[in-house]
C-alpha cells in the first residue's frame, strides 16, 4: 500500500473507483482493463497498484460505494417517519433502487470472482457495506410492520435480496435483446426497476 497521507490515500482511491464508474457506463466489466482505468486517472497505470492489486478489486470498491449510497437512502426513509403503511414502504423501498442502478447492474455481474480476486481486507470492509444494508431493511421491517415476526422477516430477506440479482437483467434490455425476444416470440412485458420491485414487495408484505 502507498505510504502517502490518509488523505492522499483516499483521494487517489476516489479516483480509481470513479475512472472505473464511468468506464463501466459506455463498456463491460470484461472490456474494462486495468490499463483502461490508468489512462483514464490523472497518475500512471502503475500507481494503480499502491492501492488495488485487480481489476475486481476496484470494481469490489465501486460496488461497495453503492451498497453504501443504498443504505444513506434507507436509513434516511427509517428517520424521517415515525409510521407507513406496507404500500408506503414498499414504494419507498422500490424509489430507492430507482435510484441505485448502478448497484443492480454490478449485482447482475459474476460476483464469485470479482469476490475471489479481491484481497481478504477488502471484501471484508465490502461485506459490512452490504450486511448493513439487509440490517437497515431489517430495521425498516420492524419498526413499519411490527405484525411481522423475525422467522417472516428472515424469509423476507431470503428472498428479497437473491431477487435484486434478477432486477437489471430484467428491466435494462437492449436493442438487440428486445429484436432476439421479438424474433423468439417470447411475449414478455417489459417493466421498470420500480414497477418489478414495488410488484415484489407488495407480494413479499401481502398487500
Amino acid at each position: 500500500m502507498f505510504k502517502g497521507t490518509p488523505e492522499l490515500i483516499a483521494q487517489r482511491r476516489e479516483e480509481i473507483i470513479n475512472a472505473c464508474e464511468e468506464l463501466y457506463q459506455t463498456m463491460s466489466f470484461r472490456e474494462i482493463t486495468l490499463k483502461e482505468i490508468g489512462n483514464a486517472t490523472s497518475f500512471s497505470r502503475p500507481t494503480i497498484y499502491n492501492y488495488f492489486q485487480t481489476k475486481e478489486e476496484i470494481f469490489l470498491a465501486l460496488f461497495e460505494r453503492e451498497y453504501d449510497r443504498w443504505n444513506e437512502e434507507l436509513t434516511g426513509i427509517l428517520g424521517s417517519y415515525d409510521s407507513l403503511t406496507k404500500a408506503e414502504l414498499a414504494d419507498k423501498i422500490a424509489k430507492s433502487l430507482t435510484n441505485r442502478a448502478q448497484l443492480l447492474k454490478l449485482l447482475s455481474m459474476n460476483n464469485f470472482d470479482m469476490e475471489t480476486n479481491s484481497r481478504q481486507e477488502l471484501l471484508t470492509s465490502f461485506k459490512v457495506s452490504y450486511g448493513a444494508s439487509i440490517q437497515n431493511v431489517c430495521s425498516l421491517l420492524q419498526k413499519f410492520c411490527p405484525d411481522m415476526t423475525d422467522g417472516e422477516i428472515q424469509t423476507f430477506i431470503y428472498i428479497f435480496f437473491p431477487f435484486m440479482f434478477g432486477i437489471y437483467p430484467y428491466t435494462a434490455v437492449t436493442d438487440k435483446q428486445r429484436a432476439a425476444m421479438k424474433e423468439a416470440n417470447v411475449d414478455y412485458v417489459y417493466q421498470s426497476i420500480y414497477e418489478i420491485t414495488y410488484t415484489c414487495l407488495c407480494r413479499l408484505l401481502d398487500i
